[in-house]
């Protein structure tokens, strides 16, 4: 398999549809996000180890939250256990120019190894701010800059939802999170409440909180 049969797998599944993220997909290798012993599997949709207790996603979980947040053009997106970057590369191939993506994580390791891993993307690289940082707290100081985030999304099981992500998040914004063994996405209304819908069947690893 290649990159390309991995971009029409995810299609034929029906999990990718949206122009935009195909199309980062296509442009974002996942085999530039994995380890070394792990090559000759890059592209097989499966979740695999990239050390520390951590794993690069599943390409159909990927493709599944990606769809759920519908990244635009021009938003800024907070990104919660950036892991491998692969998913913090493909939200900055969404963004565009005028986009910016916040990626969090806090294994001293892990951060070096996603941050590596984006380099090899000169373009993206731009549109990506790093934080060697607990993701639980977000980022307050810039969501008060930037006057809040028009996506989050975490990568990690989480046990409750914390305050700080939801202050940080914009009024019609969209929060994709996994919990309870699936995935959460919530919309921000204007009165501070939140549409919240489930999809249930999904596993992942413990947000790392300390």
């Amino acid at each position: 398999m290649n990159s390309e049969d991995l971009v029409n797998y995810l299609i034929n599944t029906g999990v990718l549809g949206s122009p935009k993220i195909i199309e980062a997909f296509k442009n974002v290798d996942r085999m530039d996000f994995v380890k070394p012993e792990n090559k000759s599997s890059a592209y097989y949709d499966d979740a695999l180890s990239i050390g520390s207790s951590q794993t690069i996603s599943q390409p159909y979980t990927v493709a599944f939250m990606l769809e759920l947040l519908n990244p635009g053009n021009g938003n800024k997106i907070m990104d919660i256990g950036s892991g491998s970057c692969w998913q913090t590369c493909l939200l900055a191939d969404t963004v565009g120019d005028s986009g910016h993506v916040y990626a969090i994580e806090i294994i001293p390791e892990i951060f070096e190894f996603g941050k590596n891993n984006a380099l090899k993307y000169p373009d993206l690289i731009k549109r990506i701010s790093f934080y060697l940082a607990n993701g639980k707290t977000g980022l307050p100081e810039v969501s008060k800059e930037i006057k809040g985030f028009d996506r989050i999304v975490c990568a990690a099981e989480v046990r409750e939802v914390p305050d700080s992500w939801r202050e940080q998040l914009k009024n019609g914004g969209i929060m994709v999170y996994p919990k309870n063994n699936g995935i959460y996405k919530e919309i921000k209304t204007e009165n501070n409440s939140y549409k919240k819908e489930f999809y249930p069947g999904f596993v992942f690893v413990p947000l790392v909180e300390n």
